[in-house]
């Protein structure tokens, strides 16, 4: 770089100093024209000059001579010419001239106008002017020529020279300065790579960024996105950080793994502070989709609390099996199957009122299965009589999402509270939109806490944030699930003591029957 911009430097130099050594090269020889025209004009219209050639016979050449070589000293021309009609010489530097013809043209100074050339004569090349002598009656009675040599032209060009060269040099010393300290700029702005180099480490930088399964966003020290690759842009549509996440950004320190929850998605989050020898200069967020791991890891524990309830519900059942065997051996029959008979009603009441109600079999084994694990934990689980709900009306998925961790919340608020502990669910699905309302026994849930609740790392115990804590994601997830249908999720204080703690009820829209 530094020799390509020597070598322009040079270039534009060298043709600003030809284009004005010509342009001083033309003005040396138009201020000889103006003079020699000047000095030819003065000596023409002399009285010595014009009355001497206005009568020869009687004029006084010597003087004439004399008068005009003082005239050509005085002004610094090379030769001063008076000569007469027939072109012959009076005057000349050079005495032996004196008398010989003139060399050059003429015709034009003899017809009254004038000659402005340059010509060879006796003393070489020479810019001259050739002007009438007119006489009495404005008659043209001879002519003056007045030259300077092309020498003296070339030596005055000669002597502005130096200074046009000294520019020449300081202009080259300058910009060669320039170009050092520009390439030594660039070299540390670019930490002594070549071109190639950065264009290689360019190359790889790229291809490694936009094939990362993590997404990854770079921000500059004022918090100015500099850098997405694919996979970020895919889990942040347009590139815009949700609050929660935008609040993680803007701390002032580090964050690992922390899971946050947008519209449609569940991110793990990574930032961290980049430095460069001792200097902040950006931040780095890397973002790892989990939402298909979270839905997995919901749907497993499901699994899990309906196998433990089922292996509840074995245990139980052999210990009633037992009884009945027991009461057989006895010799009472009768009561054993009043027993049994009573057991069987009650765990299908339940069962019958799900299942003829909600006709969605993901709700209705969700039902079933929470029931089970409340009633383990010593909380009872009621399914108003007036729940209603049709199959497909929304994604079985997202339906589950917002039962299940509505009726876990509610447990865990029942369990806190004094007994009796229940947990009362309705599910309508009537006027364009599905309801979920769930009612608890427990203090209940403010409602100008709701919006912290929806957060992801709220504590309803604690009534807190917990970041990085491994509660809180229940009531993010519905919140999710509430933004993606344009839903609305509502606390309602309770008005009766029958009301419990209070309800939250979940209202999403229903696109198509």
């Amino acid at each position: 770089m530094l020799l390509l911009q020597l070598l322009v430097a040079c270039l534009v130099l060298l043709g600003a100093t030809a284009a004005f050594g010509w342009q001083l090269r033309t003005d040396t020889r138009r201020d000889a024209t103006v003079e020699v025209t000047d000095v030819a004009v003065a000596v023409a219209v002399s009285p010595e000059v014009r009355d001497g050639l206005s009568d020869p016979a009687t004029a006084d050449r010597a003087a004439i001579a004399t008068y005009v070589e003082a005239v050509r000293q005085g002004t610094g021309v090379d030769f001063i010419t008076v000569m007469d009609r027939d072109r012959v010489r009076w005057t000349h530097p050079d005495p032996d001239r004196i008398g010989g013809q003139f060399l050059g043209h003429t015709d034009e100074a003899f017809a009254g106008g004038r000659v402005v050339e340059t010509y060879t004569g006796t003393l070489g090349p020479s810019v001259r002017a050739v002007l009438p002598v007119r006489g009495p009656g404005d008659a043209v009675v001879g002519a003056v020529a007045v030259g300077v040599t092309t020498r003296s032209v070339t030596g005055d060009l000669l002597d502005r020279l130096p200074v046009l060269l000294a520019a020449l040099a300081l202009a080259f010393a300058l910009s060669a300065a320039g170009s050092w300290a520009l390439s030594r700029w660039v070299r540390r702005r670019t930490h002594g790579l070549e071109p190639a180099d950065l264009t290689r480490l360019w190359e790889v930088n790229d291809a490694v960024l936009h094939s990362l399964r993590e997404g990854l966003v770079v921000l500059d020290p004022a918090g100015r996105v500099q850098v997405v690759n694919d996979e970020a842009r895919r889990l942040l549509p347009g590139t815009r950080f949700p609050p929660a996440l935008q609040r993680l950004l803007d701390a002032d320190q580090d964050v690992v793994d922390d899971v946050q929850v947008t519209d449609d998605r569940v991110l793990v989050v990574n930032r961290l502070d980049a430095h460069w020898e001792g200097r902040r200069v950006g931040t780095v967020v890397t973002l790892r989709d989990h939402t298909e791991l979270q839905a997995l890891i919901r749907d497993l524990d499901a699994v899990r609390g309906l196998a433990e309830a089922l292996r509840s519900q074995a245990h139980e059942a052999a210990n009633r099996l037992h009884v009945v065997v027991t009461l057989v051996e006895a010799g009472q029959p009768a009561r054993a199957v009043e027993f049994a008979t009573a057991e069987l009603a009650a765990a299908q009441q339940l069962t019958d009122l799900v299942v003829a109600d909600v006709a969605d079999p993901a709700v209705a084994a969700l039902l079933i299965g929470k029931s089970a694990q409340a009633a383990e934990r010593g909380v009872e689980l009621e399914v108003e009589p007036d729940t209603a709900l049709a199959d497909g009306l929304l994604p079985a998925r997202d339906l589950v999402t917002v039962v299940g961790n509505l009726v876990d919340n509610a447990v865990e608020a029942a369990l806190e509270g004094a007994e009796p502990r229940w947990v009362r669910v309705l599910i309508t699905g009537s006027g364009g939109a599905v309801e979920v309302r769930v009612t608890d026994s427990g203090e209940g849930l403010p409602a100008g806490w709701l919006e912290q609740a929806m957060q992801r790392g709220w504590s309803r115990k604690e009534q807190r944030l917990a970041p990085g804590g491994a509660h809180g994601l229940g009531l993010a997830l519905v919140g999710q699930v509430v933004r993606r249908h344009g839903g609305t999720i509502a606390v309602e204080e309770p008005v009766t003591l029958d009301d419990g703690g209070g309800t939250v009820v979940v209202r999403l829209p229903v696109v198509a029957p």
